[in-house]
């Protein structure tokens, strides 16, 4: 897969370099590369924002410099494959969002700053993504969290794939509670269900309580969830046995 990150703050995403991502770029999973586009402007004083017309608080990133950059991605990779554009007003990233990006082979993120774009750099846009109601001083934090939820999902990026299928969110409900030793810390014993070595007795405990989170948690997730047979009966034990405490 291919990243590029436009935006005027590169040195702000040293931390991409870094743990599981970093492997993946350093393992060539992963072409990351990251255009300041204040380097593009024709402007003489290198500015990338202006006033905004009609008059309002704040100013504007211009649309030439970052036009200018996605025609330097274009020229070095083919093309932009799918431009997304960090924005308030864009739709909430979640993991399926992720789990569909991890598909495609080239992403192009716009991290825009100061009150926002020009509308006209929207054109150039296949997808607007937020993080949730709130608002940033800027898009890098925005694309470095699309950026690792997505790229931990390729093929060989965790070593082992299981991993990000039994993250919360992959399967719909929150992630089960998980242990390591010793036993007991503190008073605070592993369950004992998952010393027992007995698969089908550890799965079943995994389910009930990765449905108990979701539903103490998170019941929101639990409106649209395709249950099996087996979960509608293990929600309802949770359900009575939550209800007596």
């Amino acid at each position: 897969m291919r990243i590029d990150v436009l935006s005027i703050f590169p040195n702000m995403f040293a931390p991409m370099r870094e743990s599981i991502i970093g492997k993946t770029i350093e393992r060539g999973l992963v072409d990351f590369n990251v255009v300041d586009f204040r380097q593009f402007t024709s402007d003489r004083h290198n500015n990338v924002d202006d006033v905004v017309y009609g008059g309002g608080q704040g100013m504007l990133l211009t649309p030439q410099p970052i036009f200018s950059a996605m025609d330097h991605v274009k020229a070095e990779a083919g093309d932009f494959g799918r431009v997304i554009l960090l924005d308030p007003a864009g739709k909430t990233f979640n993991q399926a969002m992720a789990e569909e990006l991890a598909q495609e082979e080239h992403l192009t993120f716009i991290a825009g700053h100061y009150e926002g774009y020009d509308e006209r750099i929207r054109t150039l846009v296949t997808d607007e993504i937020s993080l949730g109601d709130f608002v940033l001083t800027g898009g890098e934090l925005g694309a470095m969290v699309v950026i690792d939820a997505t790229v931990r999902l390729l093929e060989d990026a965790l070593g082992d794939d299981m991993s990000a299928v039994d993250d919360s969110f992959s399967t719909g409900l929150l992630e089960y509670p998980q242990y390591t030793r010793p036993a007991d810390f503190q008073g605070m014993p592993v369950p004992e269900v998952l010393m027992s070595g007995h698969h089908g007795k550890i799965a079943r405990w995994r389910k009930k309580e990765a449905l108990r989170r979701t539903y103490l948690r998170r019941p929101d997730l639990l409106k649209d969830y395709s249950f099996t047979k087996e979960e509608r009966e293990l929600l309802h034990e949770v359900e009575e046995e939550e209800s007596v405490d």
